[in-house]
C-alpha cells in the first residue's frame, strides 16, 4: 500500500476554521482554556492548540503511573497503527491534510513530509525487529533466560519540530512496555497527535499514553517527574541533561564529511555532497553541516555554493520544493543572526552574492524560503565551524593529518571519503561520534538495524535473569538447570 498523494484529498478551504488540537489523556480529548494560535509560514491561521498546564500534566502523569501493569502491545498493533497513520482518516484528518499542515507549520518541504510518512509506517511495522537488533544475543542455556524489562514505568518524551521521524522513538518505547507522556514541539503538534490517534484506533491501551502540548515548563516538569526522559533539543538542552543517566538526549547532529584534496574537481562527489547537505531541505540532524578537506577550502566552497544555488525557490507545498521556509518574524531574526555569524568571525561567504545579497527569498505565498549558505574558514576550530542550522547551511574548512580525529568529534555522523576511509576505526573509537560512513553512501543510509544514535532499547530496558529450580545431582558442578 502506498501513501496517498496530496491530491487524494482537497485542501482545507482558506475560509474554514482552523482545526482544534487538544491534549489527549487516557484516550480522551481534554479541552483546555489555555490556548495558542499556530500560524503557518505563509501567515495564515493553521490551528488552535490547547495547552496542558502543569497541573493537568501532573494529573496525566499520576493517572498513567497508577494504571495496572500490562504486557507490551503486540508488534501487529504497531504495524496496524503505521498503516492507519499513513493511509487513514483520523479524527477527521486525511493523510493529505496532515501533510499540508505539517509542511505549513514547520516549513519543511512537502515532499520531505511525504517521505517521512512512508518511513514512519515502515518503522512501526518492524518495532520488534528494531528492538532485537539493539540488544545482545541471548545466552542459550537450559533453564536460564535473560529478560529485558523496563528501567522505569513512565517515560516523558519531548519531541522536536524539524522532522516527523523522531516521533518513532516514543512509539518504540510503548512497544518495549513503557507508558509514555509526549510533549510535542510547538510547531508540530500534528505528528504526535496523529500517531496517538492511530495507536488508539489500532487498540493501544489508552492508559499507557498521554499527548500533552505545552510550553517548556511543562516539558521540564514531566522530565523531572517521570522515571525516564527522552529529549530532542539544541545545544542548551544537550548541555543541561548531559549528566543525567535517566534522560536520553538527542541533540544537534553536527554531521561532518572529510574529503580528499581536489574534491572540487570530482563532479560525482560534488553531486553527492550537495545531496548530503540539502536533502529534505537540510533540516535533519544527519545532513552535513561541516565539510573538511585535505585540500584548499575556498575552491571547494565555491563549487558547492554554485551547485546549491541552483535549488529553486518554491512554496513548501509545491511538489518540486526542496528548501525549507519560515514566517516573516523568524525570517527577520534569522537574517540578523546570519549577518552576525558571517561578520563577527571573519568567515568567507560564498553564497549570498549569488542571490542578490541575502539567502532569504520571498516564495510568493507570504513565506520566506531559506536558500543554501556556504561559508569557508581558515581552520576546523574557527567559528562558525560546528554551527548547525535548519536549512542547507555548511561550513568548509581545511583539515591536515596532524589534526587527526579531533575536528571530527561531536558528530552524529562522520563520512570519510577517498583515502580518509582509513580513519574509520579511529573515528569509531571516538566516544562523541555516533556513526561512521565510508565511501559514497548517504550519511543516513544503512539497514534499519544500524544504530542511528546509540541504542534506545538499552536506555529504556535493563537485563534481569530468570533461573529455574536446579534438579538434584551427584556432582553439583555438572548439574544442569532444568525448566
Amino acid at each position: 500500500m502506498t501513501t496517498p498523494s496530496p491530491s487524494a484529498s482537497p485542501p482545507t478551504p482558506a475560509t474554514a476554521s482552523p482545526p482544534v488540537v487538544n491534549p489527549v489523556i487516557a484516550g480522551r480529548e481534554v479541552a483546555s482554556r489555555d490556548r495558542t494560535e499556530l500560524t503557518a509560514v505563509d501567515g495564515s491561521p493553521l490551528a488552535s492548540v490547547g495547552l496542558a498546564p502543569r497541573l493537568l500534566a501532573q494529573a496525566a502523569l499520576n493517572r498513567i503511573r497508577a494504571a495496572a501493569d500490562t504486557a507490551p502491545p503486540s508488534p501487529e498493533l504497531f504495524a496496524a497503527a503505521g498503516e492507519l497513520f499513513a493511509t487513514a482518516e483520523l479524527d477527521g484528518e486525511s493523510p493529505a491534510e496532515y501533510r499540508r499542515r505539517v509542511a505549513l507549520a514547520t516549513g519543511t518541504p512537502g515532499p520531505a513530509i511525504t517521505r517521512a510518512i512512508d518511513t514512519i509506517r515502515g518503522s512501526l511495522g518492524m518495532v520488534e525487529r528494531l528492538t532485537r537488533a539493539e540488544l545482545p544475543e541471548p545466552v542459550v542455556r537450559p533453564g536460564y533466560r535473560t529478560h529485558w524489562v523496563p528501567r522505569g514505568a513512565v517515560l516523558a518524551a519531548v519531541v522536536p519540530n524539524n522532522h516527523p521521524e523522531p516521533n518513532v522513538s516514543w512509539v518504540r518505547a510503548l512497544a518495549m512496555g513503557a507508558r509514555v507522556l509526549v510533549r510535542p514541539g510547538s510547531r508540530d503538534p500534528f505528528t504526535p497527535r496523529r500517531l496517538t490517534a492511530a495507536l488508539l484506533t489500532a487498540g493501544l491501551d489508552p492508559q499507557t499514553l498521554a499527548f500533552l502540548p505545552g510550553g517548556h515548563e511543562v516539558g521540564e516538569h514531566l522530565l523531572e517527574q517521570a522515571d525516564l526522559g527522552l529529549v530532542y533539543g539544541g545545544p542548551a538542552a544537550a548541555a543541561r541533561f548531559a549528566t543525567r543517566n535517566d534522560v536520553l538526549v538527542r541533540g544537534p547532529g553536527r554531521s561532518k564529511v572529510l574529503v580528499p584534496a581536489g574534491a572540487e574537481l570530482d563532479h560525482g562527489l560534488l553531486a553527492d555532497l550537495v545531496e548530503w547537505i540539502a536533502d529534505d531541505g537540510g533540516v535533519r540532524c544527519n545532513n552535513i553541516s561541516l565539510v573538511l578537506t585535505s585540500g584548499e577550502a575556498a575552491p571547494l566552497a565555491e563549487a558547492l555554493a554554485e551547485r546549491l544555488a541552483a535549488l529553486a525557490v518554491l512554496p513548501v507545498l509545491d511538489e518540486r520544493a526542496a528548501l525549507p521556509a519560515v514566517g516573516a518574524a523568524d525570517a527577520k531574526a534569522l537574517a540578523d543572526y546570519l549577518t552576525e555569524v558571517i561578520t563577527a568571525h571573519g568567515a568567507r561567504d560564498h553564497s549570498t552574492h549569488r542571490y542578490g545579497g541575502s539567502p532569504l527569498a520571498e516564495a510568493g505565498d507570504g513565506s520566506t524560503v531559506l536558500r543554501p549558505l556556504v561559508l569557508s574558514v581558515d581552520g576546523p576550530a574557527a567559528a562558525p565551524a560546528g554551527t548547525e542550522l535548519g536549512f542547507p547551511f555548511v561550513v568548509v574548512a581545511p583539515w591536515r593529518a596532524v589534526d587527526g580525529v579531533r575536528p571530527l568529534r561531536e558528530s552524529l555522523v562522520v563520512s570519510l571519503q577517498g583515502e580518509h576511509a582509513a580513519l574509520a576505526e579511529a573515528v569509531l573509537r571516538e566516544p562523541s561520534v555516533r556513526k561512521v560512513v565510508t565511501g559514497r553512501a548517504k550519511p543516513w543510509a544503512g539497514p534499519p538495524e544500524t544504530p542511528h544514535d546509540g541504542s534506545l532499547a538499552q536506555f529504556l530496558l535493563e537485563p534481569k535473569g530468570l533461573l529455574a529450580a536446579v534438579a538434584p545431582a551427584a556432582d553439583p558442578d555438572t548439574a544442569e538447570v532444568t525448566q
